[in-house]
């Protein structure tokens, strides 16, 4: 039986970092087993924002070792970038036509991004959830998995898939969200922010490049809460990230972790959650470290040309039922 498809993509910019691993990756990796898994590098939407070419040419690369290095397979999932597919942009001018203004005004995130300069903001950074509902629907895909930040841009998705089959005609599937436990990791300096890789403090997040003793400084300086009970609460917030931390790389319960650490201090706990993460993150760089970019670039246009034989069918229907064309 036909298995069902899972899409989901990261922007290649800036310093990959434990919230985007935690939060998405690692959740993918599980993904792969079961589902018809297609993961995206999604080069389009970083460029929302203005990016040095020759350094986001690189992003693309290293971004497609760290989803290997992390552990999803090739030979598994179809790992492709999404410039490399012009259908997306296509679909989303197509989506744009019943897409509305109402609809857009109420995407938080471009409030978030553009803050005081919404004026100056690109189109592109207002029009960004046309394009990733383009990324999704193209597919077929039947699960999105997303941190909650994103869960706004996936019920767009779903209107204008329904939106769309019902002017046109059934075409698309409409995609339900997936959102993880670990699916919005905070930033170490601040529990109630997003961790970020844009963040002012290098503080916030713990990089996938950072050494040991990197990791450890940064969880030695990371914020907890008042009072000395370690305990995983929405009262205790800073403690309740660091233990979703350790419960993320190591796999024990939050019950075991309060047990272990009852009578301990957070100084302590911290130290014995530095070296965790770094059990679980250098086995990872060590895999980064050993992909060339030669492999990359095969894995990527093969990850491609599947990819492309979707979409280009997926297409042929969209125009059809739309009346673009000559033939």
């Amino acid at each position: 039986m036909e298995r069902k498809r899972v899409f989901s993509g990261i922007q290649p910019t800036g310093t990959v970092h434990i919230g985007n691993y935690f939060g998405a990756i690692k959740q993918w990796i599980a993904l792969q087993d079961d589902y018809d898994a297609l993961y995206c590098i999604v080069d389009l939407h970083a460029i929302t924002v203005p990016q040095k070419p020759s350094a986001l040419r690189q992003n693309i690369i290293n971004m497609a070792k760290w989803y290997i290095a992390a552990g999803i397979d090739p030979q598994k999932s179809t790992i492709f970038v999404q410039s490399d597919i012009p259908a997306h942009s296509e679909l989303a001018w197509i989506l744009n036509t019943i897409a509305r203004m109402g609809d857009m005004e109420k995407m938080t995130q471009f409030k978030d991004k553009s803050g005081d300069g919404r004026e100056r903001a690109s189109v592109a950074l207002f029009d960004y959830p046309v394009l990733m509902a383009a990324d999704i629907l193209l597919y077929d895909t039947h699960i999105v998995p997303v941190g909650d930040d994103q869960v706004q841009h996936v019920e767009l998705t779903r209107t204008l898939a329904r939106r769309y089959n019902k002017r046109f005609g059934e075409t698309f599937i409409v995609p339900r969200t997936l959102l993880s436990h670990g699916a919005r990791i905070m930033g170490l300096d601040n529990p109630h922010k997003k961790m970020s890789k844009s963040a002012v403090s290098v503080y916030n997040y713990i990089a996938l490049t950072d050494n040991a003793e990197t990791i450890r400084k940064k969880i030695k300086k990371a914020v907890t809460d008042s009072g000395s009970e370690i305990v995983y609460s929405d009262d205790k917030p800073a403690l309740k990230n660091l233990l979703t931390l350790y419960h993320l790389a190591t796999g024990t319960s939050f019950a075991e972790l309060e047990a272990r650490y009852a009578q301990s201090s957070y100084g302590e706990f911290k130290r014995d959650l530095a070296e965790a993460l770094i059990d679980h993150i250098v086995p990872i760089q060590e895999r980064f470290s050993a992909i060339s970019d030669e492999e990359v670039h095969d894995i990527l246009t093969r990850g491609a040309a599947r990819a492309r034989a979707y979409a280009n069918e997926k297409m042929r229907a969209v125009r059809a039922l739309c009346g673009l064309g000559h033939v």
